[in-house]
């Protein structure tokens, strides 16, 4: 053998031990080095995941009556991935179930659709969860029948019933609270995939809306685990792991039944004697907050819906009026999410720009019928004049023609049309220094910021609009081309980036572009009340363990101050006092023995309602009281409701009444909700008998 032979024999033998070795080392690393994790995910294979949901902490209030319960209930549900497997699809199965519960076939169809399987428009009602879960069709049936779907699963294949918990909303003192606390639901494909940052199993609810979302984590729990190894015959073997569930911690809130009761029932009388005097009043806000800390007592929306709807399950038409104009969109939190004018409210922040511009606050101004802005004439309240007055009394009897004057005249200062490039801007600054435009950062998810329409906030809106009001003879419908709207957009295209005079003089009363919610107004009006301090609003107080450990306690936060003296905030007070005592807000509390400070708010509103009637007027009335030691703010909306004394105001007077023991025109220290003057400051002592405890 020759050489060149040997060489080459010699390389094929260092290749071949070469791939010996490496398939050695392979093999080793396979079932020494890496052994564990292939033999636990050849485990898991053969594992089984039990999942034992954990109880879900209570919500209760200040006082420890409690918000959101759990009770128990037996559920009928439905298995997707076997019904589906029926030579009908699951039809049969679901019409039958459907009889023998009582219940509308369609609404059983709907709630095991999964949205994704329905068209756009309908898909109320849907599931939101997965496939693979139990479609809750019901959670509160009868046992007997319960016992009946469990013996015949040949008749009602997919189908099981079992015990669970149910989330429960007691209405203890009568509380609604639906967009204070909101719900819970099934779990989406979204949850799942770990987009939020949370891991969860299919089998969990989680928190949809209002504090049940906020706080999710914490009353959430940690569900129980039991993890069995079965065969290929799905028989078990063995079990791996058991943990046991923990329940979830409780959240104890700031809010009191007894005035959140109060709250909702004052709205909802407010709404109906607007309707009697011939409003449309679709819908209302109250809140009801501590001055000293932020702290929210009460807040209510109208109107609302059962948030124990969502437990029982909703059926089509109960889904559809959650969202139906026509319905005033219960769905709604108008506290925190709808957008109003806050009119004649907003002069408080007129005062604090006035006095920052150096114009004297005690002295007198005309206040004639109709102030001339440009070529259009700017009308007083129901155009009436009433002479030289002081602008304590303006404020008092809603003067407006006094401001329209003060803010053209500011306008003209800062250079009109062609602003100057140090512009003052008083009116805006002020509105700034309230932080209106800016969200309060209440501890409820989907709150509006509002709008403040300053300089920046036009030169926005004209970007977006500006090929709109150009075109506006294309663009618009031929209904709303009438000569005025013809008129306002050849305005809007020509210097819609400007403020004009018509939207200073606007602005300084509160109509116009600027809109806030009941909720920020609630918190502007604390902040005069308190003496210029600028607290966030709350509702939590704080987060306690099963063992009543406090694991966290929530503490007041301070956003700012409003940007203003001592002198102008002693003036603003005594304003607003004498609103109640001989002002717009004068016969709504006569005879109240305790002194009330406030605002009375009647806002125009530009448009026409879904059946073609114009829109009618937004009640207001902002407050504080009692006036020489203020604790509480009070706010009240009503939407389309018509004058702001004759609707809130009473409205408004009637919580007051709850929050201090009135009863007519006398002080009953009995039925005083607080009788130290303050809120609870401690923490209520939960324990398992708060489970049926009831509001007093």
């Amino acid at each position: 053998m020759n050489q060149r032979a040997r060489l080459s024999l010699l390389v094929v033998q260092i290749l071949i031990f070469s791939l010996l070795a490496g398939l050695l080392g392979r093999l080793f690393y396979l079932q020494v080095a890496a052994g564990p994790k292939y033999r636990d995910a050849a485990l898991s294979i053969q594992s089984r995941d039990v999942v034992t949901p954990a109880t879900r902490g209570l919500i209760v209030d200040s006082s420890g009556v409690p918000l959101a319960l759990n009770r128990v209930g037996i559920a009928v549900t439905v298995d997707r991935t076997k019904i589906d497997r029926q030579p009908d699809k699951g039809i049969s199965v679901i019409k039958s179930l459907a009889k023998l519960l009582n219940l509308q076939y369609s609404d059983i169809f709907q709630r095991t659709r999964l949205c994704g399987e329905l068209p756009k428009g309908s898909r109320a009602g849907c599931w939101t969860g997965s496939r693979f879960q139990p479609i809750p069709i019901t959670k509160e049936a009868d046992p007997e029948i319960a016992l009946r779907i469990v013996e015949r699963s040949d008749q009602y294949p997919g189908v099981s019933a079992t015990p669970v918990s149910i989330r429960n909303y007691p209405t203890n003192a009568g509380v609604n609270g639906a967009h204070l606390l909101g719900y819970v639901g099934p779990l989406t494909d979204a949850d799942l995939s770990g987009a939020n940052g949370r891991s969860y199993f299919r089998s969990e609810s989680i928190g949809k809306a209002g504090l049940e979302i906020q706080y999710d984590e914490y009353l959430r729990g940690t569900p129980g685990i039991k993890t069995v190894i079965v065969d290929r015959k799905e028989a078990v073997t063995s079990t791996s792991q058991n943990s046991k569930p923990v329940g979830g911690s409780h959240l104890v809130t700031s809010i009191d039944v007894r005035v959140q009761a109060s709250a909702e029932s004052a709205l909802a009388d407010a709404v109906r004697r607007a309707r009697a005097s011939g409003y449309r009043s679709d819908g209302g806000a109250a809140v009801v907050m501590d001055i000293k800390n932020g702290q929210i007592l009460a807040l209510a929306s109208y109107p609302t819906y059962d948030p124990n709807s969502y437990e029982r399950g909703l059926t089509v038409a109960e889904a559809e009026n959650l969202y139906s104009e026509a319905a005033g969109v219960p769905a709604l939190s108008r506290a925190l999410q709808g957008l109003f004018a806050p009119a004649s409210t907003f002069k408080s922040v007129s005062v604090v720009a006035a006095a920052n511009a150096g114009y004297d606050l005690n002295a007198t101004y005309d206040c004639p019928s109709q102030v001339e802005v440009g070529t259009r004439a700017f009308q007083n309240f129901e155009s009436k004049a009433q002479g030289r007055i002081s602008l304590k009394k303006a404020i008092a009897i809603s003067c407006d023609t006094i401001w329209y004057r003060i803010a053209f005249d500011e306008w003209l200062r800062d250079g009109g049309l062609k602003p100057k490039s140090d512009a003052n801007d008083y009116f805006y600054n002020a509105a700034k220094g309230f932080q209106v435009g800016k969200k309060t950062g209440i501890d409820l998810p989907s709150e509006s910021s509002g709008r403040l329409a300053d300089r920046e906030w036009r030169k926005s809106w004209y970007e977006q609009n500006k090929d709109f009001y150009c075109n506006y003879k294309k663009r618009a419908p031929k209904s709303q081309q009438t000569a005025f709207l013809l008129q306002l957009a050849y305005e809007n295209c020509l210097d819609g980036d400007k403020i004009r005079a018509g939207d200073a003089v606007n602005f300084s009363i509160g109509q116009g572009d600027t809109v806030i919610t009941p909720l920020k107004l609630a918190q502007m009006y604390a902040a005069i009340g308190n003496g210029g301090t600028i607290w966030k609003p709350t509702i939590a107080k704080a987060i306690v363990k099963t063992d009543g450990t406090v694991i966290k306690q929530f503490t007041p936060e301070k956003l700012g101050e409003i940007p203003a003296s001592k002198e102008t905030m002693k003036f603003l007070k005594s304003a607003l006092r004498e609103v109640v005592v001989n002002g717009t807000g004068a016969g709504v509390f006569s005879g109240f023995p305790v002194a009330i400070s406030g605002k009375t708010g009647t806002a125009q509103v530009f448009g026409k309602n879904s059946n073609g009637t114009q829109k009618a007027d937004t009640s207001w009335f902002a407050s504080f009281g009692p006036s020489e030691k203020p604790r509480y703010a009070v706010v009240m909306m009503v939407s389309q409701g018509g004058f702001g004394a004759s609707t809130s105001g009473i409205g408004v007077r009637k919580i007051y009444e709850t929050l201090f023991g009135v009863q007519g025109s006398k002080v009953v220290s009995a039925k005083i909700i607080f009788p130290s003057g303050v809120p609870p400051v401690g923490l209520p002592k939960i324990s398992p008998a708060t489970k049926v405890k009831e509001a007093k």
